[in-house]
C-alpha cells in the first residue's frame, strides 16, 4: 500500500516536470497522511494540466456516507476496471499525484522500519492516482484522490509486497488523457531507473511531524540484545516488572 509521501521540490520545478504553465501555490511537506489536502494534476476543461488540492481518501459519486474515504487511500491497479468504487474514475478522472518519495515500512527482528524511496537523483515523479467529486444532497462538494498500487518491483519486495504506481514522464499526457482507454499497460510494478531505498527516522511514524529530517538516511533500527540476568531471584524479576526503565 501507500500510506505516506513526501513533496518537497521548488514549485518552479514541480512546474516544470509536469509541465504546468505557472509554480504552483504548494510548500514542501515532508510526512503527507490519508485524509490531508494533498496536490494533484489533471487535465481541466480546455485540456490543459492544472495542479488542485483534494483530499486524499477517495469518496465515489455513488457513496451514501463520505466517510468510506478512510478506507479509499489507495486502489489496486487489478480491478480499477471491475470494482464499481474506482470504475468511474479509472475512464474519465486519472490524475497524477506529485511526490519526491514515499514511505514503507519494512519489516526486521526489531520492529517496522521505515524506508523512504525515491528517485536517485532526487527529482519528482507522479504516483498514478484518480480523483472524484461527490455531492451530499444538501449540495455539499467533496473532492477527494486515491493512489492507484500494484505488485512491488523485484527490488523492493524487501521492503513491502506492494507499491504505488509511478507513471513513466513520457506517459503523463496518455495516463491524464481520458480519451486514452488502453492504459492498463501503465499500471505495472516501475521498470526505469532503479529506485532509493533507505532507512529514515521513526519519527515519520507520528504525523504530526514535518520537516525535512524525516527524509534524511539514518542508521536501521538495531536488532534487540536479549538481557543477561545473573542471579536474579524472583523478588527482582518481580521488582523488575513494576519499576518502569529510564531511557
Amino acid at each position: 500500500m501507500c500510506g505516506r509521501y513526501e513533496l518537497s521540490s521548488h514549485p518552479a520545478a514541480i512546474a516544470l516536470a509536469f509541465g504546468l504553465a505557472h509554480p504552483p501555490d504548494v510548500h514542501p511537506r515532508y510526512n503527507i497522511a490519508p485524509m490531508q489536502q494533498v496536490p494533484i494534476i489533471r487535465l481541466n476543461a480546455a485540456g490543459e494540466r492544472e495542479l488542485v488540492q483534494v483530499k486524499w481518501g477517495l469518496v465515489p459519486r455513488s457513496a451514501k456516507d463520505p466517510s468510506i474515504g478512510v478506507r479509499m487511500i489507495n486502489a489496486r491497479a487489478e480491478t480499477l476496471a471491475s470494482r464499481p468504487a474506482f470504475r468511474n474514475a479509472f475512464a474519465r478522472h486519472r490524475c497524477l499525484v506529485p511526490a519526491n518519495g514515499f514511505y514503507e515500512w519494512q519489516p526486521t527482528p526489531s520492529g517496522k522500519q521505515p524506508m523512504h524511496i525515491g528517485m536517485p537523483d532526487g527529482r519528482p515523479f507522479g504516483l498514478a492516482g484518480l480523483y472524484e467529486r461527490w455531492l451530499s444532497p444538501a449540495g455539499e462538494v467533496l473532492d477527494t484522490c486515491t493512489i492507484v498500487t500494484t505488485s512491488a518491483s523485484e527490488a523492493l519486495q524487501r521492503v513491502h509486497d506492494r507499491m504505488p504506481v509511478i507513471i513513466a514522464d513520457a506517459a503523463y499526457e496518455r495516463w491524464l488523457d481520458p480519451a486514452s482507454v488502453n492504459v492498463a499497460d501503465l499500471l505495472g510494478a516501475w521498470s526505469g531507473a532503479a529506485l532509493r531505498a533507505y532507512p529514515v527516522s521513526t519519527r515519520v511514524n507520528a504525523v504530526r511531524n514535518d520537516d525535512a529530517q524525516l527524509c534524511e538516511a539514518v542508521d536501521p533500527i538495531a536488532p534487540e540484545v536479549p538481557e543477561q540476568v545473573t542471579g536474579a531471584t524472583e523478588a527482582d524479576d518481580a521488582d523488575e516488572a513494576i519499576q518502569p526503565r529510564l531511557i
